[in-house]
């Protein structure tokens, strides 16, 4: 393990619609967020969830994790432009 393997992490954030609900007008999304190093990947059908597997990661790192940080905010914005078919 490099210095630089304990102080940055890479995830990969992948979102779609689902078929069923583009259909019905109704946005409902799912996702899956990867750890690229290490291949641990979950399933996502909440924005919560990526804040609870990025987190014990930010943890080892020395970061203390609070219940709302920024990049919430910015997912929320995504998912809804996502919803309304502005990001295609």
């Amino acid at each position: 393990m490099t210095p630089l393997d304990s102080t940055r992490h890479s995830f990969i954030v992948k979102v779609w619609l689902e078929e069923d609900a583009q259909e019905a007008a109704c946005a409902t999304w799912r996702g899956q967020i990867t750890h690229v190093a290490n291949g641990d990947w979950r399933y996502l059908q909440d924005l919560d969830e990526i804040r609870a597997f990025v987190a014990p990661y930010l943890e080892e790192m020395g970061i203390k994790v609070t219940y709302r940080w920024p990049v919430r905010e910015c997912l929320r914005r995504l998912w809804a432009c996502l919803g309304r078919g502005l990001l295609r």
